[in-house]
């Protein structure tokens, strides 16, 4: 095997906003590349949507000479819309998410009251990802870990030696994501991160999000190691009883997300907006009081 199939190169471009981590993934200056976690940019107040953040992206790729092959979503996101389409028309590459993203697809659906012709088949993306599935990027070897909890649909990308976690975990002093979204499930969540942390030690994680303390600079990279010995909800030690406990109290607590209405009708759709009315206009609903 190859020092680069082992080793990805790794670019995180931080959105502020929505405290979001788009990675570019690659093998080498002028190789390929995977693009994890894009974000369109997009003001709740006004709903217009701008490009900022994606534009990035496109700017290191270019810079990189970089070939764009896969275009990947851990999950159908609650905090951000995906710039998935953006990218693709720009860049190239495929759309891929995990398969269980159907039963996401089905509930929303429901939620949404969307229209009839709405698929709940994955369809919206080019590929659907399976458990423990293969697949490259350049020189680079991948494979799909599925790790349900958050939401239903939920899976990592375990590249070379890297895994690409999206909101299973945060940073050590953030601890986990929260699971009372609908399909969401504690023990579930805990589970999946066990996977995840049966890893080798020096397995470098890489976070989709970051809430830092205000007495430190946004962060989202990590090692299997630092998380066990230091995460403050699910380091060693930390039973599944114990676990459920304390995420069950603290999701009691927490607020939706501020963009989880827009966010989730657009994701399902793999970030296409909603079909456009008579008048050419597309427009997100806002369910009362159904979440």
């Amino acid at each position: 095997m190859t020092s680069s199939a082992l080793k990805p190169r790794v670019h995180g471009i931080f959105d502020r906003t929505t405290w979001t981590v788009t990675y570019v993934v690659y093998d080498k200056d002028g190789g390929s590349c995977a693009i994890v976690d894009s974000v369109l940019d997009y003001d709740p107040k006004s709903g217009r949507t701008r490009t900022d953040s994606a534009d990035k992206v496109i700017a290191f790729v270019k810079e990189k000479n970089l070939q764009v092959e896969w275009i990947l979503e851990t999950h159908a996101h609650a905090d951000h819309i995906t710039a998935a389409p953006y990218l693709k028309t720009a860049l190239g590459g495929k759309t891929a998410i995990g398969d269980h993203i159907t039963t996401v697809q089905t509930v929303f659906k429901s939620i949404f009251n969307l229209e009839s012709a709405f698929p709940t088949n994955g369809s919206q993306f080019s590929h659907l990802m399976k458990e423990d599935e293969r697949f490259t990027i350049g020189a680079l070897e991948a494979r799909v870990m599925y790790v349900p909890g958050h939401t239903p649909a939920c899976v990592a990308y375990h590249i070379g030696d890297a895994v690409f976690v999206g909101d299973t975990m945060f940073m050590p002093d953030v601890g986990t994501a929260r699971c009372d979204f609908p399909g969401g499930d504690a023990k579930t969540l805990y589970q999946s991160v066990q996977k995840i942390l049966s890893l080798p030690q020096d397995t470098r994680l890489f976070m989709c999000h970051d809430y830092p303390p205000t007495d430190r600079e946004a962060q989202f990279e990590t090692t299997v190691g630092e998380q066990r010995r230091k995460n403050i909800h699910v380091h060693d030690g930390i039973s599944e009883t114990q676990f459920v406990e304390m995420r069950t109290k603290r999701d009691a607590t927490l607020e939706m997300p501020v963009l989880i209405l827009p966010a989730v009708q657009v994701n399902i759709r793999a970030g296409d907006m909603p079909p456009k009315d008579g008048n050419g206009v597309s427009y997100l609903k806002i369910p009362v009081n159904a979440l």
